[in-house]
């Protein structure tokens, strides 16, 4: 299992949630669509060739975002991420994908 964290406008979390879903993210046990997010703010400059959603060129933009938690089984990734680039507002979606380690990950066998 990994663990996928993306940050994401207020505006389009609700929507990326449903495509990282019927991507296939968020599945634990007998529950679909299982995801964790908190608010933050973001920030970026735009440089030159870049096409901003938000923001303008060459100026630092400050913007109240989500980062969306979803687990994902590996056999889904590249369907979620395919997910995540097609949903996702930003040209270039800040995310991470991440390892999750079980306790039986770490107990030595006899």
């Amino acid at each position: 299992m990994y663990l996928l964290a993306v940050y994401v406008p207020a505006s389009h979390k609700d929507s990326l949630i449903d495509a990282l879903a019927q991507a296939g993210a968020g599945r634990i046990g007998d529950y679909e669509a299982c995801a964790w997010s908190t608010l933050g703010q973001g920030q970026f400059r735009p440089l030159a060739g870049a096409r901003p959603h938000l923001g303008v060129v060459g100026e630092l933009e400050h913007v109240d975002e989500y980062k969306v938690e979803m687990v994902c089984d590996d056999a889904v990734i590249p369907a979620v991420l395919d997910a995540l680039i097609e949903a996702h507002p930003y040209e270039e979606p800040a995310h991470h994908l991440l390892p999750i380690l079980s306790r039986r990950d770490f107990i030595p066998t006899k």
